[in-house]
């Protein structure tokens, strides 16, 4: 989420952003990355800051498989949760690839031009930029294989089932078939979840459109309702 933007839109809210390990200001050689642990230090972090506040936890991409884990660790203590764009179904083929195509591309992630397009293809504009660069030479290969591991070998629990959140689970249009499946799946273990797809988006609709994500989200926290801009996701049956 666009911290500026959301400054406009969630004018009355207390908001807490996190570094996720080996990420931001979070990192080190001896940093290592797992899923299940980030959801669990990050529930203990809004349990020790939250105060009696209602809860809303906006996850994107990494950050939505973190949510969906959260919501299934503890039930109680998220009312409101926006998971964008959470790859949900595990991903044999490209788990089996992630060491030799870290070992081919680590070294061009140090070069600025490669960097770039990565950067073009999440939507990270030019103001952005410098930070996402820096950011990208402090993490190691080791980290990133990681990463890519947890994402990609991630799956939807049952347990999902238990949380008693309110749901707004979101997709581009333009991202790939298993992330819209993903959407589906999680928008079909609610009747309390709303599903939207975000039209001519790719993966990043926060960066992309900024105004328009913070725009869905608050109308969605305020009326349970989402905005004639974007369309219904159809959920797959539990």
């Amino acid at each position: 989420m666009d911290v500026e933007q959301a400054g406009i839109f969630f004018k009355d809210s207390w908001c807490l952003v996190p570094d996720l390990p080996g990420h931001g200001r979070s990192t080190g050689d001896h940093v290592s990355f797992s899923i299940k642990e980030t959801a669990e230090q990050i529930c203990d972090l809004i349990s020790a800051k939250a105060d009696g506040r209602e809860v809303v936890v906006v996850g994107f991409s990494l950050g939505a498989q973190i949510l969906v884990d959260m919501l299934c660790q503890n039930p109680e203590l998220i009312h409101y949760a926006v998971v964008n764009s959470a790859l949900l179904r595990p991903m044999p083929a490209a788990l089996r690839m992630i060491v030799p195509s870290v070992r081919l591309s680590f070294p061009l992630m140090r070069r600025r031009w490669f960097s770039k397009l990565q950067a073009g293809t999440l939507y990270v504009g030019e103001d952005d930029f410098e930070q996402y660069y820096a950011e990208s030479l402090q993490m190691n290969q080791k980290l990133l294989v990681s990463v890519l591991t947890e994402n990609m070998s991630y799956s939807l629990s049952p347990k999902i089932a238990e949380s008693n959140a309110r749901l707004l689970v979101t997709v581009g249009e333009k991202e790939r078939g298993i992330m819209r499946k993903s959407a589906e799946d999680l928008a079909g273990h609610f009747d309390r979840a709303v599903g939207v797809v975000f039209p001519g988006i790719g993966h990043g609709i926060p960066l992309a459109n900024p105004e328009l994500f913070n725009h869905v989200v608050d109308g969605w926290l305020g009326t349970g309702a989402v905005s004639s801009d974007v369309d219904s996701i159809r959920a797959n049956p539990r």
